[in-house]
């Protein structure tokens, strides 16, 4: 496995702060980086939470929202085109289209154990926290005849306690990043589950 670890923890320009790509631009990114379908779901359903989660909880504007989402939404880009290079590339994509640091920090903060960007805002920590939790209650939801409708949490918690269930999901990095914010992982949970069932 190659080292992944950025090696810094400043990214972008203080100047460009507030700019964001346009949804335009953003989706056609995510078009053109990201073939695989069941990837692309999981950086929708990742963006939906995200900007949920900056409207309904941080009391957050439009403006903002948006940059939640496009954190979500980007946060792989990279990923299936260059793995080993994960995220450095579209890093420094974002950086080269002069795109909000913050935004950036975020993409890079998305696994401090992986990237060694430590989450620093609230923004950071969301995205650490549902990254692999999103990932984990849609497969959850797949094995189940009636996907997300009736899914409960105590269906998610079981599963979370079943080793053997998406193994290559960090119970460990769950655990540390609900840890960091003011939400409980059944709170989560429930939320997750509420705003990425309808992302298509």
């Amino acid at each position: 496995m190659s080292n992944r670890n950025l090696g810094r923890s400043v990214f972008g320009d203080p100047a460009n702060t507030g700019k964001l790509l346009s949804m335009e631009d953003a989706q056609a990114l995510l078009n053109e980086w990201v073939p695989n379908e069941r990837l692309r779901l999981h950086m929708k359903q990742v963006a939906a939470n995200m900007k949920a989660w900056a409207l309904e909880k941080e009391g957050a504007d439009e403006l903002i929202a948006r940059k939640w989402e496009q954190a979500g939404l980007l946060h792989d880009a990279d990923w299936e085109k260059y793995p080993d290079a994960h995220c450095r590339v579209i890093i420094e994509e974002l950086e080269k289209r002069n795109i909000d640091p913050d935004l950036i920090h975020c993409i890079a903060s998305h696994g401090p154990s992986v990237f060694g960007v430590t989450p620093v805002s609230k923004m950071d920590k969301m995205i650490y926290a549902i990254d692999e939790l999103s990932g984990f209650i849609h497969a959850v939801a797949l094995i189940r005849p009636t996907r997300y409708e009736g899914l409960e949490v105590k269906s998610v918690l079981k599963r979370l306690k079943t080793p053997g269930f998406a193994a290559q999901v960090s119970r460990e990095e769950i655990q540390e990043a609900v840890s960091a914010i003011d939400c409980s992982l059944e709170e989560l949970i429930q939320f997750i589950i509420d705003h990425q069932k309808q992302v298509s």
